[in-house]
């Protein structure tokens, strides 16, 4: 690995060496509804010296290089690679959010008055919730049928409507993201108060359970998915700008 890699994508970087999702999480940098966007431009956002994040991705791929047990999406079929954020993805957000909702909720009641940001913590959440149990849906019962549709029939007109399914739903992939920003804000990288009892401190890991979850999620389907099972599509995409 050398320096070029500061011209590749952070998509495609993640793709090729999936532990620099670690790497990006912990600096802050969006590698998937921001995955287009070119390593360098995402270095210049940030504090700290280049060289310091560009260390870290080599010694993470010199690390991972010669493992035999990491899994590369890439060698997917749409197919599969649906299928497995179906099994996967799906299953986990779908398992998740009531548990956080529960739990918010039970964390309001209890710390709300000393905790206000609490309030508004609940309010994202909630939004982000009905987001996802409507994207989920969108994926599984829009999407998905059209990826494999139109690879079995790649006419313009389906086409078309693949690519306006598409524009919608990486929007609905940036409203997420800009959602798990503000939650990361209001609880200040979730940092639990002294007073924080075990349903609180539960409900912040499952938050974060959340967010690293959408992040893959996200990833697996703007930088790989998208670009393999409709090229055409994306290229004309405004998202994929």
């Amino acid at each position: 690995m050398n320096n070029q890699i500061l011209n590749h994508t952070l998509g495609d970087i993640v793709t090729a060496l999936p532990r620099a999702s670690e790497i990006f999480k912990k600096y802050r940098i969006d590698f998937c509804c921001g995955g287009h966007r070119s390593l360098k431009e995402a270095l210049m956002e940030l504090p700290q010296d280049e060289t310091q994040v560009i260390n870290e991705l080599k010694a993470a791929y010199e690390e991972t290089r010669d493992l035999e047990d990491v899994k590369d999406f890439r060698t997917l079929t749409p197919h599969a690679l649906m299928e497995y954020i179906e099994s996967t993805h799906h299953v986990f957000t779908r398992n998740i959010l009531p548990k956080i909702s529960e739990g918010l909720l039970k964390v309001l009641r209890a710390h709300g008055a000393n905790h206000k940001e609490l309030f508004e913590v609940h309010k994202q959440f909630n939004a982000l919730k009905a987001d996802l149990e409507m994207h989920l849906i969108k994926e599984e019962e829009i999407l998905f049928p059209l990826v494999k549709d139109y690879a079995q029939d790649p006419s313009a007109h389906k086409l078309n409507h693949l690519r306006q399914v598409l524009e919608e739903v990486e929007g609905e992939h940036d409203g997420a993201g800009d959602i798990l920003k503000t939650l990361r804000r209001l609880t200040q990288d979730y940092t639990l108060p002294q007073d924080a009892c075990t349903t609180f401190a539960k409900t912040y890991e499952y938050l974060q359970a959340l967010e690293s979850d959408l992040f893959q999620h996200i990833h697996l389907e703007n930088n790989i998915l998208f670009k393999e099972a409709a090229p055409q599509a994306r290229e004309q995409s405004p998202a994929a700008q």
